[in-house]
């Protein structure tokens, strides 16, 4: 089932929550009992995250360093299959411009085709580790808006090779990413949220947004997108803090603003059970205001920690 239809025909706010695959010699069975404890409170979709190949170092015998590119985290579209045939759960599963040409892309949606996964959350990617700009590979796509394009033309029966004859219409629903408090790399929540109506112009129809800790910044840019004319479901994204460390990591890599009184409980705390505790504790306020607010729906972020959401959805849901 397409997300845009469980969310049109949803009677209630839903819960969803996304995985990340494990690292490459990682246990899938990890995961799915991550799902396994989760699929308790009936989430009504799945995300599985994708992640580009990276640059790594490694020494050799004779003590200089050979550049390698690895896959530190393969099996997106196996682990979304897995999971959706397992459990009967609908999955979303991640497709990012990095790392992959045009061609290389379409790919991966026939694929996804083929084995029934029809909803897509189409994302540009992060720069991979240790390069400060992101820089698509020769016949890739610099924005994602490009990749929710060639998504839209595949469900026309538009491929690639014009050659094709009777080429099969794909069947999608694809999503896209939101950021409260602007990307990273816009130059102002303006250009940024302009940017987003052009991904929903081309075709996006729901939007999911970066973690956040303050939900008047997510009321804020619900309103902003209404007035530059997006009017299609935008999903709150959250997570629970789990170290204090998270104070200094999360505004430098997603660059979201945590509020003064999270920060002050954060700074206040000397163990890690109790910084867990406080992560929680805030968590279950957010989703509660945000339900109490008729959002479509709230969607965790787990990061591999599906006993401390499920501890913050048997509370709120």
């Amino acid at each position: 089932m397409q997300v845009i239809d469980i969310l049109n025909e949803a009677k209630k706010p839903l819960f969803t929550f996304e995985l990340v695959p494990p690292l490459k010699g990682g246990d899938v069975q990890t995961l799915l009992e991550s799902v396994r404890t989760l699929s308790e409170f009936d989430p009504a979709y799945i995300n599985v995250t994708n992640h580009q190949q990276e640059v790594v170092y490694v020494e050799r015998e004779d003590g200089l360093l050979e550049r390698r590119t690895v896959h530190k985290r393969p099996g997106t579209v196996a682990l979304s299959a897995l999971i959706q045939y397992t459990f009967q759960i609908p999955v979303v599963a991640h497709l990012i411009c990095g790392g992959m040409d045009a061609d290389q892309l379409e790919d991966a949606l026939v694929e996804l085709n083929f084995l029934g996964i029809e909803n897509i959350l189409a994302l540009r990617g992060d720069p991979p580790n240790g390069v400060k700009r992101f820089v698509p590979v020769k016949g890739g796509y610099d924005h994602s808006s490009d990749l929710v394009t060639q998504i839209a033309r595949l469900n026309e029966g538009i491929y690639l090779d014009e050659q094709l004859q009777n080429a099969q219409k794909t069947h999608f629903c694809t999503g896209v990413a939101g950021y409260p408090e602007k990307h990273g790399e816009a130059p102002n929540l303006t250009y940024d949220i302009q940017m987003l109506k052009k991904k929903v112009d081309s075709g996006a129809q729901y939007i999911v947004t970066q973690m956040f800790f303050d939900n008047s910044v997510y009321y804020r840019f619900v309103d902003a997108c209404r007035k530059e004319g997006i009017n299609v479901p935008i999903i709150p994204g959250i997570k629970p803090i789990g170290s204090k460390r998270d104070l200094a990591t999360i505004p430098q890599t997603f660059h979201v603003d945590f509020p003064d009184e999270l920060v002050s409980l954060l700074n206040g705390a000397t163990k890690l059970a109790e910084i867990r505790e406080i992560g929680e504790y805030w968590c279950i306020k957010q989703a509660k205001d945000l339900l109490a607010h008729d959002v479509p729906g709230v969607h965790f972020y787990t990061l591999g920690k599906a006993d401390r959401v499920a501890k913050i959805v048997r509370e709120v849901f």
